[in-house]
């Protein structure tokens, strides 16, 4: 058999059907705290579901002690042990240090009019769920081409309020789509489930007024698994997809009435 490809295998893998590899993505904060628990209780609920799953974390950076997605991009695809194997992490959450090699893609993203995220599939194909967790400066670009629905994690007060909105509008900006906004609750008092209500309804209404709405809030137990399973399956539920057939998503009206305001807030 005669192949134009780099070896004969290649040229056979090219004929093999592929899954699609599912997509979430998580806005990190800058100062990570419930988030990042949020998120391996997340991960440890989609888990139980069945996915094994990968977290892209770009709140750690890749080093020479502790390699991670920047490393993995230099080497190709095919080439031995590029791609993550899943036999010895089955079981367990692979984490992968993400902080350089996410913002590379991320500026790639904004110079070519190509879906970034494309170039991760040859790495995670084995993988049934990725998890992006980025800022949202990072997860925008990134997002382009995606139909995910992205979670921000609310802090406690009107500072968790205003960092959510910025990460709305941010993720708004570069992408077009809306986000699940969950406030987690550390205790279950009727006090605090209060608060974190009217501060959810606070950021609705910033979001129907400058962002044209489209936003979904949810209140959940951090002592929960019911919560946070049913969190897991909405996001699953808005998840998006990387395949050899990756569409871009069709224009919002949401971009187009955020160039108006994107000055003022």
């Amino acid at each position: 058999m005669l192949d134009a490809c780099f070896h004969q295998g290649a040229g056979l893998h090219s004929f093999t059907p592929q899954s699609e590899l599912r997509v979430l993505a998580v806005a990190s904060q800058s100062n990570a705290g419930s988030d990042l628990e949020t998120l391996w209780q997340l991960c440890a609920s989609l888990q139980r579901l069945g996915y094994p799953v990968v977290v892209l974390d770009a709140t750690a950076y890749e080093t020479q002690a502790s390699p991670g997605l920047h490393h993995l991009l230099r080497q190709a695809p095919w080439h031995e042990g590029a791609s993550v194997d899943l036999g010895a992490i089955a079981s367990s959450l692979a984490v992968i240090p993400a902080a350089l090699g996410l913002r590379e893609l991320a500026r790639t993203a904004q110079t070519r009019d190509e879906p970034p995220l494309q170039a991760l599939l040859p790495y995670f194909r084995a993988y049934g769920l990725m998890v992006l967790h980025a800022p949202a400066g990072v997860l925008g670009p990134l997002l382009t081409h995606t139909a995910t629905t992205p979670l921000v994690v609310m802090q406690p007060g009107a500072a968790g309020v205003l960092a959510s909105y910025r990460h709305l509008k941010q993720i708004a900006l570069d992408a077009g789509l809306p986000c699940t906004v969950a406030a987690v609750l550390q205790g279950a008092s009727a006090p605090e489930r209060a608060k974190a209500s009217g501060a959810l309804r606070t950021l609705q209404q910033c979001a129907d007024r400058h962002l044209g709405g489209r936003l979904q809030t949810t209140t959940i137990s951090a002592h929960s698994s019911q919560d946070m399973q049913r969190l897991a399956l909405q996001l699953l539920e808005n998840a998006g997809t990387i395949s050899g057939s990756l569409c871009a998503m069709p224009t919002s009206n949401l971009t187009g009435m955020l160039a108006h305001g994107a000055r003022s807030h």
